[in-house]
């Protein structure tokens, strides 16, 4: 079993160099645009997946997931949930266990994607899970990306706006790349094992 570090400081992740995707992003907020992703990422075998809601800084109030991040290693989906609806085919996608979904958390983001519209999900793989096979202890996908990578993760855009009316460019990256990050690590893990 090879050895990463049980853990890394923030102050250490920050001098790492920035982890950023370099594919197409499509941005599905339409219909139309909605069959075209689930044309192709039905015929996936692995995604890297992720969702963003708007935050909420009132207490106990929760915002519905706003978007779904589905990426392969060259095209992310982000799916703007809180535009289209979630139809049954993207729903099977989530729900067929032979393309692999990986993830950080993922329970969380299943919680969060089942209040929109119910689904039973299968396939997915929580990196939360599978880096502590490794003794990693530190779980935020900051990260691991950093222990596992050696890249870091940038996490500026986390609480800003996901059902804004366009989302910026500085959205779409780190969306992307959140989702993106989660193959890559889940390669490096897999490789070392190899």
């Amino acid at each position: 079993m090879p050895s990463f570090a049980d853990s890394i400081s923030n102050e250490d992740v920050a001098l790492l160099p920035a982890a950023r995707f370099g594919g197409r992003i499509f941005t599905v907020d339409d219909d139309r645009a909605l069959e075209e992703a689930c044309e192709y990422l039905s015929e996936q075998s692995v995604l890297g997946f992720d969702t963003e809601t708007r935050p909420s800084f009132k207490a106990g109030a929760m915002n519905k997931v706003a978007l779904l991040q589905l990426s392969t290693y060259d095209r992310c989906y982000l799916i703007r949930l809180c535009r289209v609806k979630p139809v049954q085919r993207l729903l099977s996608i989530l729900e067929r266990s032979d393309i692999a979904k990986i993830g950080a958390d993922v329970a969380g983001d299943i919680r969060s994607l089942n209040r929109v519209r119910r689904f039973t999900p299968r396939g997915f793989i929580d990196l939360q899970t599978e880096v502590a096979k490794f003794g990693i202890t530190d779980k935020s996908l900051r990260k691991m990306s950093g222990i596992v990578l050696g890249q870091r993760v940038s996490k500026a855009q986390r609480l800003s706006n996901w059902e804004a009316q366009t989302l910026t460019e500085q959205q779409q990256m780190y969306a992307a790349t959140d989702a993106w990050i989660c193959l890559k690590i889940y390669d490096a893990l897999s490789a070392s094992v190899h």
